[in-house]
């Protein structure tokens, strides 16, 4: 049935005007076979674009104000930086032989590279793309930057040498090389810095370490081959990517246990998560697609890709109507970005009372009922922490980057 053209003129009026009509975050997944990035609108959960990209995509980042990708070529010498607005590319960025692992600063000024051909890692400045800096790491290959933006750590792959390197990020030299048994496959710092979740091949279980004495303090039993480990800001549980079984492992970050698993497709490589904190993106490597993952148990949906996905990055979907939702006694998500002359908006979707203090003294609201909101706008760049002024144990931040 044909629509009347002036209903489907009044329908695509409404999409435009509507929020809540518009294109979810979007997903940028690297297929590493085809040399492509597959693009997805996460709410319509379909691919809508495919980009080519240097050879051999590994890793994947998305600038804080979600307007680029960065993408490294693995069997290149460069990054492949793509538009978000248009994706397609805009820019490449030579960094030097093998780039692989890649992760950008709280502060979204610098985009660090595990240039693993040449032994280093690479500062490339976000916005000119320059590279300023380099230090020596053997053999680096994924790389995490800790909340407060302080030190980076990076799984250092040299044969009978493995480690986990500590990068001081203000003096760009490595602070610490801690020794480890097994080849380290990936390492995700927690929301609040405190805990460095490690994976090893051969090791059936995540380690544990404390980032103040780079000592492990626990571990994850997990399935085979257990590689990426992450708790996000402002979710319930933390999630494992276990190859072997194919699945989500899900854990409670409390006690460091095993709470259920979510079967995945085959051969899953890497997670991120969408904004709000409910649902995560799996990619399948074994099975050219990704499963969208509702971490409360809800149906996984599978989306076809390319050839041989692997990275996976989620945008951060800040821009100027971001919204933070009060639930079960946290707010969400619990880290925030974005850019200068944005605004937030709190609601209060719990069914007890909250409020807002920030630490900076901006005013807040000391009593928000259930269903009552508060906004503000961030003129100036910089971390912008804040507490529930009813349960100050309830913590957040916001950061705002300049443009």
């Amino acid at each position: 049935m044909k629509l009347n053209p002036i209903l489907a003129s009044a329908l695509a009026a409404l999409l435009l005007a509507n929020p809540a009509f518009a294109a979810g975050a979007k997903a940028y997944v690297g297929n590493f076979k085809d040399d492509t990035v597959s693009v997805i609108d996460t709410t319509a959960q379909r691919l809508i674009a495919t980009v080519p990209v240097a050879a051999g995509p590994d890793g994947i980042v998305i600038a804080r104000n979600d307007r680029q990708v960065f993408v490294s070529g693995a069997s290149a010498s460069s990054l492949s930086v793509i538009d978000t607005a248009s994706d397609r590319i805009s820019d490449t960025v030579e960094v030097g032989k093998g780039p692989q692992g890649l992760a950008i600063t709280p502060d979204g000024r610098w985009l660090l590279v595990a240039v693993n051909g040449e032994d280093r890692v690479a500062f490339v400045d976000v916005a000119t793309h320059a590279v300023a800096a380099t230090v020596p790491v053997p053999k680096p290959h994924t790389l995490t930057v800790g909340p407060d933006g302080k030190k980076a750590y990076v799984s250092s792959q040299a044969p009978g040498a493995f480690a986990l390197v500590v990068i001081d990020l203000a003096t760009r030299k490595v602070a610490a090389s801690v020794p480890v048994e097994k080849t380290p496959r990936d390492l995700e710092f927690g929301p609040d810095g405190k805990m460095l979740y490690v994976t090893m091949a051969g090791v059936s279980a995540v380690q544990v370490f404390d980032a103040a004495s780079n000592k492990p303090v626990a571990q994850i039993p997990t399935g085979i081959s257990p590689h990426v480990a992450h708790l996000f800001a402002g979710a319930r549980s933390g999630v494992v990517v276990v190859q072997g079984p194919g699945e989500l492992m899900l854990f409670d970050p409390a006690t460091q246990a095993p709470t259920g698993s979510i079967a995945v497709g085959k051969q899953p490589h890497w997670v991120d998560i969408l904004p709000g904190g409910k649902k995560v993106l799996v990619t399948n490597e074994g099975s050219n697609d990704v499963s969208l993952v509702d971490l409360a148990g809800g149906p996984v949906v599978t989306i076809p890709v390319g050839n041989a996905p692997r990275k996976v990055a989620v945008q951060h979907r800040a821009g100027s109507g971001a919204r933070v939702s009060i639930e079960n006694f946290a707010f969400g998500p619990a880290q925030l970005a974005i850019n200068v002359g944005d605004s937030v908006t709190w609601t209060n979707d719990d069914g007890a009372p909250h409020g807002l203090a920030f630490a900076d003294g901006a005013p807040g609201m000391a009593l928000m009922l259930p269903g009552q909101s508060f906004s503000r706008a961030f003129p100036k760049p910089g971390a912008y922490d804040y507490v529930c002024a009813v349960h100050p144990y309830m913590t957040a931040r916001v950061t705002v980057g300049a443009q």
